[in-house]
């Protein structure tokens, strides 16, 4: 009767059984968690109020605002809530405007007037440029 054959192993297998044994054996640490270091905070500086822009009083009484300006014309387009003539001193006065001027010209609807009431728009031909929301005054 033969003998029956061992099974032969390979060097391959051995080592790869004692790579598994090794793996299962060593218990690995844990690991850390890393710390980050950060700076003291710095000491709060203490809120600004905030400034309140103040607004100068204009002398005289209010007149209008500009709801329109015409650039090539120098013409302004103006709201009355109070009446106004020829010769009235004016002055507009707006974020970027402060202009005083004479009134020279009054005009309803292309037609030159000496008065225009209350409630009416009128077109004024002005010195410099104007813009919409600008106040008007007489002074």
């Amino acid at each position: 009767m033969p003998a029956k054959k061992k099974k032969k192993t390979t060097a391959k297998k051995k080592t790869l059984k004692k790579r598994v044994l090794k793996r299962k054996a060593i218990k690995r640490k844990p690991i850390k968690k890393r710390t980050v270091r950060r700076k003291p905070a710095a000491k709060k500086k203490p809120l600004l109020k905030k400034k309140t822009a103040k607004v100068a009083k204009v002398q005289g009484d209010v007149v209008g605002t500009i709801t329109h300006y015409f650039p090539k014309v120098r013409a302004a387009v103006i709201k009355l809530k109070a009446e106004l003539k020829l010769g009235d001193m004016l002055r507009i006065k707006g974020h970027t405007t402060d202009l005083k001027q004479l009134v020279n010209s009054l005009q309803i609807d292309r037609v030159p007037v000496d008065i225009a009431k209350k409630g009416q728009e009128i077109g004024l031909l002005v010195d410099s440029r104007v813009r919409q929301h600008d106040t008007v005054y007489k002074i």
